[in-house]
């Protein structure tokens, strides 16, 4: 099982790992900031600041800062992480290299439709572009994508979904393209029944891990290094897409597990492609066009929206960017998902930095969504139901797991260099859903728009 290190008193916490990991991500470029993490007393709540910071520092030596931030913060990470079996503990990677015990067999569905090249998203880009729910270079890679039908031919592309039954995966839409997909997920018959069902309908291949009771599925906290042994077993050049979520604490715990594993599996086939999704809900550098459409917004704000700043003591509507800038730094963390998903999140961003080095990496910034596991948080769900008072668009699972599907494509059949700025990389295709562009900082916003929601 992956499990957070000890401490002097033989505890093992998460809120101990985030403020290591974030201070020694930070040490090579800001040393005043990794101490400032190191003294953070009260990390459930002060850790928003310190991932901001994370942003601010890797905008140094023209951007190249990031990718210092992203190799310390991982290798922080794996020096930390242990694998906890009956026999001892070991680092990640030392599990990894064992043959595992009870090797899983394989289960195949074999989808009977036809292949559905249709892209009816093409005609809502240019309205998601002129309202800032889109960056422009989004609505152009759906646009390639739809001038190049060929390249949803996916028969010739294998791709391993972690995390396969994820509402915002792109299992549905890379079998009915014709794709081979590696389907992991936990080990829930009503979870396989529908993936099965899905791929009976579908013009694809579905495969999955069984274990000796008959049972699809794995659990990848506990199993990654079997994961990782049935991956390999399969020839051909492998697409590994990274959709699984965890609450609480076991997220971070499932982020380092599949890290290690994503390591392993480049390791040994150096053409192993990423796709990973970026959350919404974190802290990003911005172009410069962003922040001047989101000043401009403020600017434009009606009377009733003026007055509600001052009378709250400056505490609501606050301006997004208070000054120009190019880059901005947009920070749209949601304090209420807590350190250990923003970890997470990071964990997978800074993974997809080192890997365009020299590999393919498929990544975007994916919309604020109607997910069961955002509906589950009673604030979020209510300010998801008022956010388009403030000009941003919370999409259905089907619409943005479907538009992140077909940014996956693009970025696998035109990968892209490396930029020299880390920064920029993760700007591109962004599907922010109006977080980077509305008038006032998110978090001065939230509360206005949940209780609308409420009503």
């Amino acid at each position: 099982m992956t499990e957070f290190p000890t401490d002097e008193e033989g505890r093992r916490s998460s809120a101990a790992l985030g403020r290591a990991v974030v201070a020694d991500a930070l040490r090579p470029v800001d040393p005043a900031a990794a101490a400032a993490a190191e003294r953070e007393t009260d990390w459930r709540r002060g850790y928003p600041r310190h991932f901001r910071a994370l942003v601010e520092a890797g905008l140094s030596a023209d951007g190249a800062a990031g990718y210092e931030i992203a190799e310390a913060g991982l290798l922080a990470l794996h020096a930390r992480m242990r694998y906890v079996r009956d026999d001892g503990e070991f680092t990640l990677a030392q599990a990894l290299l064992a043959e595992p015990e009870r090797p899983y067999g394989t289960v195949e569905v074999a989808g009977s439709g036809k292949p559905d090249p249709e892209l009816d998203l093409v005609p809502r880009l240019d309205a998601w572009v002129a309202a800032g729910v889109i960056e422009e270079s989004c609505a152009d890679a759906v646009r390639e994508v739809a001038a190049n039908p060929d390249w949803l031919d996916l028969s010739d592309l294998k791709f391993a979904l972690l995390g396969a039954g994820a509402e915002m995966g792109p299992l549905k839409w890379l079998l009915n393209w014709g794709a081979t997909v590696l389907a992991v997920d936990l080990p829930r018959p009503e979870l396989w029944e529908r993936i099965a069902g899905v791929a009976r309908e579908s013009a694809g291949r579905l495969m999955a891990p069984i274990g000796t009771d008959g049972t699809p599925g794995a659990d990848l906290g506990a199993e990654f290094p079997q994961v990782a042994s049935w991956l390999l077993g399969f020839d051909g050049q492998l697409v590994l897409g990274n959709y699984g979520y965890a609450p609480g604490a076991a997220y971070p715990k499932l982020a380092a597990a599949v890290d290690a594993l994503a390591v392993h599996l480049r390791q040994q086939r150096p053409d192993t492609a990423l796709a990973v999704l970026a959350t919404p809900t974190d802290v990003y550098a911005v172009p410069g066009d962003a922040v001047d459409d989101s000043r401009a917004r403020f600017a434009a704000r009606g009377l009733r929206a003026k007055l509600t700043s001052p009378l709250s003591g400056r505490q609501l509507l606050r301006p997004n960017y208070p000054l120009p800038a190019a880059p901005g730094i947009n920070d749209s963390l949601v304090p209420q998902q807590g350190p250990n998903y923003a970890l997470a999140k990071r964990i997978h961003r800074w993974r997809a930095t080192l890997a365009r080095r020299d590999g393919v990496v498929s990544f975007a910034v994916a919309p604020p969504t109607r997910t069961r596991s955002v509906l589950s948080n009673r604030l979020l769900k209510a300010a998801y139901a008022g956010a388009h008072l403030f000009d941003v668009e919370v999409f259905d699972p089907a619409t943005a797991s479907r538009l992140m599907a077909v940014l996956l494509i693009h970025q696998v059949r035109k990968p892209r260099a490396a930029d020299a700025a880390a920064w920029r990389d993760e700007t591109v295709a962004a599907a922010h859903g109006g977080l980077w562009r509305t008038a006032y900082f998110p978090r001065t916003a939230l509360p206005l728009a949940a209780v609308r929601g409420f009503w």
